[in-house]
């Protein structure tokens, strides 16, 4: 009995460490992040590469896995009967250097991403919060001590808001409203975020900690022993990777060199689907487009053609968006994308219930090759207004250039709008690529005549896609100034009307497409491969993936 009682707990613990790992050897995670991120500071990010990052570093109030919006460091919360109060009730959790995380905390990394001195390129989603007194603090000098923003003792924080705001408890995951620890921001000696790259610097509160990060190369996360949540951190080790060629990263996915990479050649993709039990096709709350550059001389005003070039012509913008085949694009990517008309993508839902791209419509953006004859008469329209022939603007769209990422995909996407330009209206755009970092700095700059774009929702509104355009915005990359459509933004927001939020922004895109500041191509899909033994990983329906329950099976 007692050698049959041995051997009975031996096969148990043989089982139990197959399952997760031999004895003293850590589980290791392979995942190819893409693009090297420009920062990891959640207060100044602005790219999903650096979220996704931040996502396994950092946790917020709540955290949103696969649609559901989850205690995070905040174990509780309660809205007041009328909507404009909203109070979270702290866990006790520790920050990684075991120092205890309070309200203060939030407090402080709240104000300091509205801060102007901070200069967020995400200070602007502050407008979209309904936090009283924050839109003053961005954009109008007012004193951050008048921010609804309060830590009523340790673990109770108080938020304002000036409306009832049905989606700002799950805006709580996005990645700007993440607590930071004043003290590590300080070490750096500075704003610039070049704390959270330094592992001698860091500080985090999410499931993992940064320990080792290397330029153009990678970096690794440890999992986090001062995590609220730590029990359920499966992975020791994540080696993260920055391979932005796609058919390099997949190579080395088929040659077992990583676990998880989050796109893939378009080529593959057809017989992924059909074949591979370890690739995935989400769709994704977001667009891809080509911006205008419609300020060239950057002084902060739409103009005519002697100040800010070609694309000034709404008739020229409104000819090469008609001379595109949508779904040729999307056949050719191959991944389910949807054909974009407007800029917001299926899956909203309006006040009463119904999809807003569906009751939106499509403005006459045709998805297909049918509406080919009609830009050549507005191709033809345009050079008449531009005081030219059509052979001397098909000459000066020549010297222009269509400017995209480097991407295997985006490259395709671009020869294809390339090659219909061609065919359709006479001309051929010269191609430009640059790589990521450069790109993001070229298009914030306006250093450009057409570039790509691409955008996802970080809330479940539709003012989340079409608030980047408006005229402060630092992502509003076609500088596109409507004072009409920042009225309607803003009257979108200011109501507590459901009826009249959505009106106004129906409107809003009916006036932002017919100006067409921006070419949309199509509606994301998000895909990703990921090894069979990789379990309990998710994601959010905004993209952002989330390792935190995952864990190596092999």
């Amino acid at each position: 009995m007692k050698k049959l009682l041995l051997v009975l707990v031996s096969f148990v613990l043989v089982l139990g460490l197959g399952a997760c790992k031999k004895a003293n050897e850590d589980i290791v995670f392979n995942w190819n992040i893409g693009a090297d991120p420009a920062t990891l500071d959640p207060s100044l990010n602005g790219a999903s590469d650096g979220g996704d990052v931040i996502n396994q570093t950092f946790e917020g109030l709540v955290r949103e896995i696969n649609g559901v919006v989850q205690p995070g460091i905040a174990e509780s919360w309660e809205v007041s009967g009328d909507g404009r109060t909203v109070t979270f009730h702290l866990r006790e959790s520790n920050w990684s250097d075991g120092t205890p995380l309070t309200a203060d905390d939030f407090v402080y990394a709240w104000k300091r991403g509205m801060d102007p001195a901070t200069a967020s390129e995400y200070s602007w989603i502050w407008e979209y919060t309904n936090v009283v007194g924050a839109n003053d603090a961005v954009y109008n000098g007012g004193s951050l001590d008048d921010v609804g923003i309060t830590a009523i003792d340790d673990y109770t924080f108080e938020v304002q808001l000036i409306n009832p705001t049905a989606y700002f408890v799950s805006l709580m995951a996005f990645y700007h409203f993440m607590p930071v620890k004043q003290s590590a921001v300080e070490a750096a000696g500075g704003e610039d975020g070049l704390w959270a790259k330094d592992p001698e610097l860091v500080v985090s509160n999410g499931p993992f900690v940064l320990t080792e990060y290397n330029i153009g190369e990678g970096l690794v996360l440890e999992r986090n022993p001062e995590y609220w949540n730590a029990d359920v951190v499966g992975i020791d080790v994540i080696q993260g990777k920055f391979i932005d060629d796609e058919s390099t990263a997949y190579a080395a996915y088929n040659a077992g060199d990583l676990d998880f990479i989050p796109s893939v050649p378009s080529a593959e993709v057809p017989i992924l689907i059909a074949e591979s039990d370890e690739f995935y096709v989400f769709p994704l709350l977001g667009t891809y487009y080509y911006s205008f550059n419609m300020d060239k001389d950057g002084d902060g005003v739409n103009e005519g053609y002697d100040q800010d070039g070609l694309f000034s012509n709404a008739t020229l913008r409104t000819a090469l968006s008609m001379s595109i085949d949508r779904e040729a694009i999307c056949e050719a990517a191959g991944a389910g994308q949807v054909p974009a008309a407007g800029f917001v993508p299926p899956g909203f839902l309006d006040n009463e219930g119904n999809d807003f791209f569906l009751t939106a419509g499509t403005y006459g953006v045709a998805a297909d090759d049918s509406a080919y004859a009609a830009a050549v008469t507005l191709f033809a329209q345009a050079a008449s207004e531009l005081g030219m022939t059509v052979a001397a603007l098909q000459a000066e769209l020549e010297t222009q250039e269509l400017l995209y990422n480097t991407s295997e995909g985006h490259q395709m996407i671009a020869e294809m709008v390339q090659e219909m330009w061609a065919s359709n209206l006479g001309f051929t755009m010269p191609l430009a690529n640059q790589e990521w970092a450069v790109f993001q700095d070229t298009r914030s700059a306006g250093d450009f005549e057409i570039a790509r774009g691409g955008w996802l929702t970080d809330y479940m509104d539709p003012s989340g896609l079409l608030s980047i355009f408006g005229s402060t915005n630092s992502y509003n990359d076609p500088n596109y100034y409507n004072a009409a459509f920042d009225t309607l933004l803003a009257e979108s927001q200011a109501t507590t009307d459901a009826a009249v939020h959505f009106d106004k922004l129906y409107a809003a895109q009916e006036m932002f497409i017919g100006d067409m500041p921006i070419i949309p191509i199509y509606h994301y899909t998000d895909t990703m491969l990921v090894k069979d033994y990789v379990e309990g990983w998710a994601r959010s329906v905004l993209g952002s993936v989330d390792f935190s329950q995952a864990t190596i099976n092999k």
